[in-house]
């Protein structure tokens, strides 16, 4: 049952799915006061604890201390009350590239009561006006280097009515920030519910109109207090860096709920990528590093052996499946621990991980405390162990779409339908097959598309792969695999063979890729994702 909700503008609550379609909610272990806001958690509460000159964000040349970052976050929140007029349950799109002054942005529109929508840089007009017809979105806070799209999408909106622009680099001389110049460095934040939805989270899917997921203040304080305080054990000596974009909930998560709310340090660089990855670790001591797996291997790639990792605690990846010849180069290459999981935008962050004391490679590991999961066939039916059917998940974050009728697929008998396809060994470990519309049937057998990546990348001519199943009349379907070699292999019929027959001698001989196609670059997300779709477009 939901409690007391402080929003005036009821639209998030209002579109929440029916009360038979939610997931299963277990909260054990989870208990928040009724009155919850979740930024005034990681900011304000983390001065009365004692962090105030604890590093809380370093980029743009600086570092920013828990009251610094309190100070700012509520004179922003005064300004969006104050001068633009933004009402508790309002939506809010941030539109800009990872960087503090967008954390701040979140903050201060978390505090002032509103549901924040964070948008990747790289949409554009036509993708923002989706999402702001979808959550019907008044107020855009955009960094000015990115507002020529956000003014392309207001201009043709009924909803958006205000575009807000703020300095997404050190010099803080935009609109927003100058109207929060002058504000007064106390707030007194929305004394919103723990169950008010604070964050809408759009899904990466592939087709189709987007969905959001709604996610609540005790969802944002659910994920640090069970996967990030379980598996990474933060402190606040640690310093994290990563990769993904803060519009996903991996980046958010990762790069700043958990930092924040142990009361250690974020940082937040605009161009971290891949190919610089190993010198941001060295920079700035970082202990925990978040990216996908193809990063790790073009940063096994880019490793010389002057590089200094002795910070690095912890390796966290996520996006899709670590295989394990990725796992095992990692830890033989550096000597330090890569954890595993599986998370969803659905689910807000990570619900299934290894462990640091429990580490392996191919396997995803357990859930979280919290979480339970288990492998069903379509009729939501248990599986034997070493069976690979359906992943099903529930725990205290769930599944809630925005007023969409997908809700019932994703959710099932009180559990999460994540659309991966799993099995769990006799050890209990769970282990990533493929996404469920991504399984290969080819005559009569079924192929998971990651496990002959798996076996591909294990040969040392290949630097980057993405497995597919193509139409065939014969089989129905036949295994493609599109390659990236290393530097220096040619490719040609010789080197096709070459691979097909060390898949062949490495998985069982009826998965190997009849067909391969070498290519210079596979199509990624932002955030390292391999687009498979876009490969299976082509056909």
């Amino acid at each position: 049952m939901l409690g007391r909700s402080a929003h005036v503008d009821t639209f998030a609550r209002d579109n929440l799915p029916p009360g038979d379609q939610w997931p299963e909610l277990p909260l054990d272990g989870f208990d928040y006061p009724e009155h919850l806001n979740a930024a005034v958690e990681l900011t304000d509460r983390q001065v009365e604890r004692g962090f105030g000159d604890h590093v809380a964000l370093i980029g743009n040349g600086r570092r920013r201390t828990y009251k610094e970052l309190a100070d700012w976050t509520n004179r922003l929140a005064h300004a969006l009350v104050e001068n633009y007029g933004l009402r508790p349950g309002n939506r809010v799109l941030i539109r800009s590239a990872n960087n503090p002054a967008m954390v701040a942005c979140w903050l201060a529109a978390t505090k002032a009561g509103a549901v924040v929508v964070n948008t990747m840089p790289m949409l554009r007009s036509g993708e923002l006006s989706q999402i702001v017809d979808k959550a019907e979105i008044t107020l855009a806070l955009c960094d000015t280097r990115l507002m020529d799209e956000m003014v392309a999408c207001a201009k043709n909106s009924r909803f958006l009515k205000q575009v807000i622009g703020f300095d997404g680099t050190a010099n803080h001389d935009a609109e927003l920030d100058r109207a929060a110049l002058d504000k007064p460095v106390i707030f007194d934040a929305v004394d919103t519910g723990r169950d008010d939805v604070a964050l809408l989270g759009f899904t990466s899917g592939t087709t189709g109109s987007p969905k959001a997921t709604m996610h609540f203040h005790r969802d944002l304080l659910v994920i640090a207090d069970g996967y990030a305080r379980e598996v990474l054990q933060v402190t606040p000596e640690d310093i994290f860096v990563g990769s993904p974009p803060i519009a996903f909930t991996f980046g958010l998560g990762g790069l700043a709920v958990f930092p924040l709310r142990f009361g250690a340090t974020a940082t937040l660089l605009e161009h971290a990528s891949p190919a610089n990855m190993i010198e941001i670790i060295e920079r700035y001591g970082a202990t925990i590093v978040f990216t996908a797996p193809t990063a790790y291997r073009a940063m096994i790639a880019a490793l010389d052996e002057g590089a200094n990792l002795s910070s690095l605690r912890i390796a966290v990846s996520a996006g899709e499946t670590l295989p394990a010849p990725v796992f095992e180069a990692w830890v033989q290459r550096t000597g330090k621990p890569i954890v595993d999981g599986i998370g969803a935008t659905e689910m807000l962050h990570i619900f299934i991980s290894n462990r640091l004391d429990d580490l392996g490679p191919g396997r995803t590991g357990r859930p979280v405390t919290g979480y339970e999961a288990q492998i069903v066939d379509a009729e939501m039916n248990d599986l034997p162990r070493g069976e690979i059917g359906r992943l099903a998940v529930r725990g205290p974050t769930g599944c809630r779409y925005l007023n969409d009728p997908r809700q019932k697929d994703y959710v099932r008998d009180g559990w999460n339908l994540t659309g991966d396809s799993f099995f769990q060994d006799e050890d209990g470990y769970f282990h990533f097959a493929a996404r469920s519309d991504d399984m290969i049937i080819s005559a009569g057998y079924n192929i998971a598309g990651p496990e002959v990546e798996a076996a591909l990348l294990s040969h040392s001519h290949v630097r980057e792969c993405a497995v597919i199943g193509i139409p065939d009349v014969d089989r129905g379907q036949i295994v493609e695999a599109h390659v990236v070699l290393s530097d220096g292999i040619e490719p040609g019929e010789l080197e096709r063979k070459l691979l097909q027959d060390h898949v062949k001698a490495t998985i069982a001989p009826y998965k190997y890729p009849r067909s391969i196609k070498f290519t210079d670059a596979l199509p990624k997300t932002q955030t390292g994702k391999i687009q498979r779709f876009r490969l299976k477009a082509k056909q």
